[in-house]
């Protein structure tokens, strides 16, 4: 387990936090960046590709893991998360449907974009 989720929730200060953010940010800009070059990369930067996007899916866990338990002490689960926890799924999963299935890249572009919107209407409006 990395050492930042050891932390006591206590000795989360500023700094932690806005890092956390801009890693978090940073890996899912990388997680859409991966998918969408999935959707027109040659077929040979598979192995590398799914690898960075892999990379980049486990940050996004993580570091949102970290600030969740930094944000909500008592770790309720609440609605919002879990549908941010589905478009995280499910952008981890596309980029290796986009190089199985390059005869439909539009319409996976176009769930990438879906469910990147979704997440980021989900944390900040947090209807539920």
């Amino acid at each position: 387990m990395p050492p930042f989720l050891l932390l006591p929730l206590a000795a989360v200060n500023p700094r932690e936090l806005n890092g956390l953010v801009i890693l978090h940010l940073f890996a899912v800009l990388a997680l859409v960046g991966t998918t969408f070059y999935a959707c027109a990369g040659a077929p040979e930067t598979r192995k590398k590709l799914l690898m960075w996007n892999g990379i980049a899916s486990l940050l996004v866990l993580l570091t949102g893991g970290r600030m969740w338990m930094v944000l909500k002490p008592a770790f309720a689960v609440q609605g919002w998360l879990i549908v941010k926890f589905v478009c995280w799924t499910g952008l981890s999963v596309l980029a290796g449907v986009a190089y199985r299935r390059r005869d439909k890249a539009a319409g996976i572009i176009i769930v990438v974009l879906a469910l990147a919107l979704t997440a980021i209407a989900m944390v900040r409006v947090k209807p539920f």
